[in-house]
C-alpha cells in the first residue's frame, strides 16, 4: 500500500486504505500519465491528422458516470480550439437511444473514457456507433490494460487505445486517479495547445496544498456532518461540479444529499435546496467574465444568510476577501482547464471524510451492496440500424 493521507492507520481500520492512497498519489500519477501521452504522441498525431481534416467531423465524448463527466469537463475546451462539433454524450444515453443521438452521414470519432473498460454500456455504445455511423473512428482512454474494451478494439482499423498507468486503475469503489488522469490525458491528446511545460508542475503544487494544507478544514466540514452539499461551477467547471456531488452521494452511500449546478443556472429554481444544513462549494474561475457570475452568486448566498456554510475555491483573493476564500495561488492566471484537478481533489476529500464520520467504508461504501464498483444487472437490447 502507497503512503496515502495524514493518520493512514485508522484508514487502513475503517476501510478507506484504497480510497486514500489513490486520491494522495495524483500529483505523481499525473507525471506518470503525461510520459505515456508524450511516449506515444507520434502515433497519436498520425491517428488524429487525417481524422481532424474531415471538415463535417463530429466528435462524440462518452462514458458513464463520472467518466460521462470528464466529456462535460472538456467540451468547453474542446469547442473552442478544435473547430470542430464537439457534444459530451453520456454512453447511456447512446445506448438507450441510438437512432436519436447517432448520424449516419456524419463521420464521427468516438472518444471512449473507461476506468475498468468493462461496463455493459460502454462496450455496446461503441458496438451501436459501428452499426449507425458510417464512417466512425474510435479513441479510447482507459486505466485497465486487461479490458474488454481495450480486447476488443486494439489493433483494429480506426482505433487507437490510450492505456494510462495502473495506479490509475483505481482499487476503491469511487473513481478518484482514474477520472483526474483520463481527464488530464484527453487534455494532452487533443488539446495539447492548452497546456504547457509548466503544467503538471502548477496542478500538483496546487494539489499538494489541497492535500498538506487543507485537509485540516476540509476534516473540520465533515464532521459538522452537514445533511445537504451543493458544488457550483460555470462553463467546464460545471461538469467538474456534477462529478464532487456524485463523489460525495457515492462515498456516504447516499447519505449527504448532493446537488450540482452552474451558478447562473442556481437562481432558476435549484437555489431552494439550501438551508441551514446546506454546504456550497463554489469552483472559481479564472475566466475574467465568467469569474463575475461565480463571485455574483457567491455574494448572493452570502448575503442569503441561510446556507450553514459557503466555501469559495479560488486562485486570488483580492477581488474575493470579503468571501474567506481558499486561494490556491499556485495556479493564479491558469486556464480553468489546470484548476479542475486541485478542485477535484478537495471534492475527493471531503467526501473521503463525510464518508468516514458516517461511518461507511470509503473504498465499499454501499452497505446494501446494490451499488457496485463495475456496473451490473445491465441488459443491452438488439437495436434496429
Amino acid at each position: 500500500m502507497p503512503e496515502s493521507l495524514p493518520s493512514t492507520t485508522p484508514y487502513l481500520q475503517e476501510g478507506g486504505a484504497w480510497t486514500s492512497a489513490e486520491i494522495a498519489q495524483q500529483p505523481q500519477v499525473w507525471h506518470e500519465t503525461a510520459a505515456i501521452v508524450a511516449a506515444m504522441r507520434p502515433a497519436i498525431d498520425a491517428f488524429l491528422r487525417p481524422v481532424l481534416a474531415q471538415p463535417d467531423l463530429r466528435i462524440i465524448l462518452t462514458g458513464a458516470g463520472s467518466s460521462a463527466y470528464i466529456g462535460l469537463c472538456l467540451l468547453p475546451d474542446l469547442l473552442a480550439s478544435l473547430g470542430h462539433r464537439v457534444e459530451a454524450i453520456a454512453t447511456t444515453d447512446i445506448v438507450a437511444a441510438p437512432h436519436r443521438y447517432l448520424q449516419n452521414p456524419v463521420p464521427t470519432l468516438l472518444v471512449s473514457f473507461a476506468r475498468s473498460g468493462g461496463s455493459p454500456e460502454s462496450l455496446a455504445a461503441v458496438e451501436l456507433t459501428d452499426q449507425f455511423v458510417k464512417t466512425c473512428h474510435h479513441l479510447v482512454i482507459t486505466c485497465n490494460a486487461h479490458g474488454e474494451l481495450r480486447r476488443r478494439l486494439e489493433g483494429q482499423a480506426r482505433s487507437l487505445m490510450i492505456v494510462l498507468p495502473e495506479a490509475s486503475h483505481d482499487r476503491g469503489f469511487a473513481m478518484t486517479s482514474s477520472f483526474s488522469c483520463m481527464l488530464y490525458a484527453a487534455q494532452l491528446t487533443l488539446a495539447p495547445q492548452l497546456l504547457n511545460d509548466q503544467t503538471v508542475t502548477r496542478m500538483g503544487k496546487a494539489a499538494r496544498q489541497v492535500l498538506e494544507q487543507e485537509h485540516l478544514l476540509i476534516q473540520a466540514l465533515a464532521t459538522r456532518r452537514y445533511q445537504r452539499a451543493v458544488y457550483l461551477g460555470s462553463s467546464g467547471l460545471g461538469g467538474l461540479a456534477q462529478e464532487a456531488a456524485l463523489k460525495l452521494l457515492e462515498l456516504t452511500d447516499g447519505a449527504v444529499a448532493a446537488l450540482s449546478n452552474t451558478s447562473l443556472g442556481f437562481r432558476h429554481g435549484p437555489k431552494t435546496f439550501v438551508n441551514s444544513e446546506t454546504l456550497i462549494v463554489l469552483f472559481t474561475s479564472n475566466d475574467p467574465l465568467t469569474r463575475r457570475y461565480d463571485l455574483d452568486i457567491a455574494r448572493e448566498l452570502a448575503a442569503d444568510g441561510i446556507a450553514g456554510r459557503l466555501i469559495v475555491l479560488t486562485t486570488r483573493a483580492d477581488d474575493c476577501a470579503d468571501l474567506d476564500p481558499v486561494v490556491l495561488s499556485d495556479l493564479k492566471g491558469a486556464p480553468d482547464a489546470e484548476l479542475a484537478f486541485a478542485y477535484v481533489i478537495w471534492a475527493q476529500l471531503f467526501a473521503f471524510h463525510s464518508s468516514l464520520v458516517l461511518g461507511c467504508k470509503p473504498d465499499s461504501p454501499s452497505a446494501s451492496g446494490t451499488v457496485n464498483r463495475v456496473v451490473r444487472g445491465v441488459t443491452i437490447h438488439p437495436a434496429v440500424g
